[in-house]
């Protein structure tokens, strides 16, 4: 068995990890996370000229035509570098459906501007407030929609979402435009200083050409399984980072007269961090792999999550204490890896609800094979 990246994905990896670290600086996000939109605009047009928006997307959209290994492979240096800019809402949340299951001409609509880095896109997909909270209701030449969305990613930097109503008792995925009458957002601030949105709709107009074709469970379940693997990978991105930067301060701060990396108790802290990480890493690659490959991956999926949950936050509490006082100062660098993780773990399912999902599909395929 090979377990090595492709030359191609080496080198894409090396080219996000270049454009991150170049412009995703510590002093750098923090000037970020001061501005009104906390969005890194320069950063995000440096991924547009790279072609990195649109590694998913077919290349007779502008796109790279790859897939979800190597949308981690950038979601993880994003999350290296814990960068301010929505790689996750545009590439996973938003454009991925459309470029899958998109009408010819929503793709010819939405995926050029996405990889040029023109527009942003979005989606609403959590789970507990999935299509149950909208109230779908014919007009006659359409559709309006009434309800409300919470705790949508970027949605003041998009131009549309994508979320999930129900039509005809049959569960589909609308493309809605941001500048629609009726809908009104109201800008939270989350864990991790990201900002979000509670989106709210009004009898929202809509129409089949704002429908995707592909029935709705189909999608949903899909953007679950992909979105979960995205946020997985930049779990492990973070986790890397905050080990790196906790081996250099153990290793320069002294104590009593020597390095704090040479007490025992800190290097077996460093050594389960690491071994956490490594977990993290190969769940997150067999789930992305497996999804890519076809298979069925759904107990990959959920073991990942389990990982990078459970896993993920040990890691960065164990990064944070060994940092000492420094650790505890909210403007630290390692304080902001911290929040990330804090934040992530529990997107879309923590720990618990990981554990049992794989649990239920485990007992669901032995009882069939008993069958």
């Amino acid at each position: 068995m090979n377990f090595d990246f492709s030359e191609d994905q080496i080198e894409l990896s090396n080219l996000a990890e270049k454009i991150f670290t170049d412009l995703s600086t510590s002093d750098r996000v923090t000037e970020v996370e001061k501005t009104d939109q906390r969005f890194d605009k320069n950063l995000w047009e440096a991924l547009a000229d790279s072609g990195l928006l649109g590694i998913t997307i077919p290349e007779n959209y502008g796109g790279l035509d790859l897939g979800m290994v190597e949308l981690s492979l950038l979601l993880r240096q994003q999350g290296r570098r814990v960068a301010p800019v929505p790689l996750f809402a545009t590439s996973v949340l938003g454009s991925w459906a459309i470029s899958k299951y998109g009408k010819n001409a929503q793709k010819e609509q939405w995926l050029r501007e996405v990889c040029s880095g023109n527009l942003i896109l979005t989606g609403a997909w959590n789970p507990q407030t999935n299509a149950t909270n909208l109230t779908t209701e014919s007009d006659g030449k359409g559709w309006r929609i009434t309800g409300e969305k919470l705790a949508v990613p970027a949605i003041a930097l998009s131009s549309a979402v994508l979320v999930p109503v129900t039509i005809d008792e049959n569960q589909r995925i609308a493309i809605v435009p941001l500048e629609k009458k009726g809908l009104h957002n109201t800008i939270v601030e989350t864990t991790n200083l990201e900002l979000q949105g509670n989106l709210s709709f009004d009898a929202v107009e809509l129409n089949e050409e704002d429908l995707l074709d592909e029935e709705g469970e189909i999608v949903f379940q899909e953007i679950s399984q992909i979105a979960k693997i995205g946020i997985c990978a930049t779990v492990l991105g973070c986790c890397e980072e905050a080990l790196t930067m906790t081996a250099q301060h153990v290793s320069e701060r002294e104590q009593f007269g020597r390095p704090l990396s040479t007490n025992q108790g800190v290097a077996l802290q460093a050594a389960d961090a690491h071994i956490d990480i490594d977990g993290i890493r190969v769940t997150q690659l067999q789930a992305a792999w497996q999804f890519d490959k076809g298979f069925e991956c759904s107990k990959a999926v959920a073991a990942a999550k389990w990982w990078a949950s459970e896993a993920g936050q040990r890691v960065v509490v164990a990064t944070q204490h060994l940092h000492g006082g420094t650790g505890a100062d909210t403007t630290h660098p390692i304080h902001r890896y911290f929040l990330w993780v804090i934040q992530l773990a529990d997107t879309l399912g923590g720990a618990g609800k990981s554990l049992s999902t794989l649990g239920k599909l485990i007992t669901e395929e032995a009882l069939n094979k008993t069958n």
